[in-house]
């Protein structure tokens, strides 16, 4: 028989588990992320009712994050449903959704098609279970693994406007001279190691700029087309109304002919 003091204390792990809330902290500036377990309620009660998108002040969370300002950008309950920005309610609700939409991959759906999938509303209660936040502003303390290392981004940026940005070109300059390559080791010894680099999109070239005026050469030949042959449309329909007008006009003179013959004799 268990003793009354044991499932006591079972039923206080049991309640300190349903309190707990996993924390996954974001620095974009140095690309780190790591994950806090707060098991304190009342540090937890200052997340509640607050909604997707507000900025949270760090040191309710804890001593460590004093002078950080998070922003709160999404999270999952307990079930793994995820929370969806717009949807006013702590609850679970099921939304009609299409593809491509928050939370709706729409793997094999067709054009048009909706299902009715699950999610979680867009305001933090105690049924969120990990809560995804990204520092908005730094503190004095270093956080360890958060803010005291840098992570390198392992590709550079492949949009030939996004290169010019980070290496301040102007037109002139050509993009493709300064791709960034990535190093790939070789698979064998007898093998040298390769680089790869990615295909720079958005690019304007001669062949571009030829393939476009192409395209509008078309399109201009296309409403040239278009227009003659409405103008020459018109021009055959007038011609039949106008025949259709002249036939009409002689079957009736006949049929007067006809009347004025009869009424003489």
């Amino acid at each position: 028989i268990a003793s009354p003091a044991g499932s006591v204390a079972r039923g206080r792990q049991a309640l300190r588990r349903a309190a707990a809330m996993k924390l996954n902290i974001a620095n974009p500036s140095t690309g780190c992320q790591k994950l806090y377990e707060i098991e304190d309620e009342k540090k937890l009660r200052t997340l509640y009712d607050k909604r997707l998108a507000t900025e949270v002040d760090g040191s309710d969370l804890g001593e460590e994050f004093a002078g950080y300002i998070f922003k709160v950008m999404g999270g999952q309950d307990k079930q793994g449903f995820p929370m969806k920005q717009g949807v006013l309610t702590a609850d679970r609700v099921r939304l009609m959704m299409a593809k491509g939409d928050q939370g709706c991959r729409g793997y094999g759906m067709r054009k048009g098609e909706r299902y009715r999938k699950s999610c979680r509303g867009c305001i933090i209660s105690h049924n969120i279970a990990v809560l995804h936040l990204v520092i908005v502003k730094k503190g004095d303390a270093e956080l360890e693994g958060l803010t005291d290392k840098q992570i390198p981004r392992r590709l550079g940026p492949k949009r030939a406007s996004k290169i010019r940005k980070l290496f301040a070109l102007s037109k002139e300059d050509d993009v493709r001279k300064y791709v960034i390559r990535r190093e790939v080791p070789a698979k064998s010894e007898d093998k040298k190691p390769g680089s790869k680099a990615p295909k720079i999109q958005r690019l304007v070239t001669p062949i571009s700029l030829q393939r476009k005026r192409h395209r509008l050469a078309v399109k201009k030949a296309r409403q040239v087309k278009a227009k003659s042959e409405a103008a020459a449309y018109q021009k055959l329909l007038a011609l039949r109304q106008k025949e259709a007008r002249e036939k009409k006009a002689e079957k009736m003179s006949q049929r007067r002919s006809q009347r004025s013959s009869q009424a003489s004799m």
